[in-house]
Formats: C-alpha cells, sequence, structure tokens
C-alpha cells in the first residue's frame, strides 16, 4: 500500500478520508493509523457483530465505526478520498449484487480518489462461498475507472506448503508472479 500510495502522489495521509467496507475487526484500519491517517478521517463499515465488537475494542474512538449493510449507510457522494475493500468481493456470489454495491462505493469517492482493492483473482475449489474476481471483472464494476493494478500475494494453499518447510521460503515463492493470486488495485475517479 505504501508503494501504491508513493505511486499516486498521496503523502498527506494525514489529510485523506477513507471508509473501509467490511472492516471486520479494525486490522486494516489499524495498519493505516501505523501508516499516517488521521483517525478522525478514517469510517469502516462491518456486517458481522462480533467482527464490529473487536474493531471497537482495538481502534481509538475517532475511528467511526458503523455496524450493518454498507449499502444503507447514510454516506455523501463523493465525501471520500478512497474507499478500502479486501476480499469482500470474492464474498458475493451474486452479480447483481456485486454490481450495486461497486456503485454505492463509486458514489462515495471523490473525483480523483478511488477505491483500494484487496481481493484474489481465481476461484477456491475447496470453498464455494466465494469466488475469485479477475481484473475484468473488477474493470466491469467500475467502468469509469481507471484500475492500476498488481499481484501482490503468494497463493495460500502454496504459502501453506512452503512456510512450513521454512518460513523464508514465502518470500522466494511470492517473487513468481505467476503463484500470485492476489491483487492490490487502485481503481481511480476521474476528475470529471
Amino acid at each position: 500500500m505504501i508503494v501504491l500510495f508513493l505511486a499516486i502522489g498521496w503523502l498527506d495521509l494525514e489529510r485523506r478520508r477513507l471508509i473501509e467496507v467490511g472492516s471486520g475487526s479494525g486490522g486494516n484500519l489499524l495498519e493505516l493509523l501505523r501508516l499516517g491517517f488521521d483517525p478522525s478521517n478514517l469510517r469502516g463499515v462491518e456486517l458481522l457483530p462480533e467482527r464490529h465488537a473487536q474493531a471497537r475494542r482495538l481502534l481509538p474512538e475517532a475511528i467511526a465505526l458503523h455496524l450493518g449493510d454498507a449499502m444503507k449507510l447514510p454516506v455523501d457522494a463523493e465525501s471520500h478520498d478512497a474507499v478500502l475493500v479486501s476480499t469482500v468481493f470474492s464474498s458475493i456470489l451474486d452479480d447483481v449484487f456485486q454490481q450495486q454495491l461497486a456503485d454505492t462505493l463509486w458514489d462515495w469517492v471523490k473525483p480523483g480518489g478511488g477505491v483500494l482493492w484487496y481481493d484474489f483473482t481465481l476461484n477456491n475449489p475447496r470453498n464455494p462461498d466465494v469466488r475469485g474476481v479477475p481484473l475484468h471483472r473488477v474493470r466491469e464494476l467500475f467502468p469509469r475507472g481507471r484500475v492500476v493494478s498488481r499481484r501482490v500475494t503468494l497463493a495460500p494453499p502454496i504459502a501453506r506448503r512452503v512456510t512450513r518447510v521454512h518460513p523464508s521460503l514465502y518470500t522466494f515463492f511470492n517473487a513468481i508472479p505467476l503463484l500470485r493470486t492476489h491483487v492490490l488495485a487502485w481503481i481511480e475517479k476521474p476528475l470529471h
């Protein structure tokens, strides 16, 4: 993320407003604090009560945390510099619902801002409750966005196997782009 923020010219993270959809127990928001975001400019929304409660215990009160459906959250149009979604769309199996959520998130983003996307691109044959979201689907979901992406994460089944042998093997295998199944993308909203 640091490389991405530098590439888009965000040297002033403390001024940037960001909302995370699917904020879980708050790990990503905590990392954003460590990177320099001001807690009063961060928000999170989580559907699961137990994960929301964990985040509330972990994070400073200045971070606004919401429990419930992101699409029902009253968020002003073009009010955020970024919307973060991390392994959210791969959990949505309905194409229509995926598009509705994408449209909602896009509405929240200021021109010049974007959607910060992290998700896997390939189906997991052992888990029918998720499906990969390839980059062509990301472009379909955000047709007006300019997508810059990078494969960043070693396929978890490979990662589990090689780290059992030795933890340093993760770095070696992750250096092979073909073995990376997760994408970090910046989907930029044009300046009108």
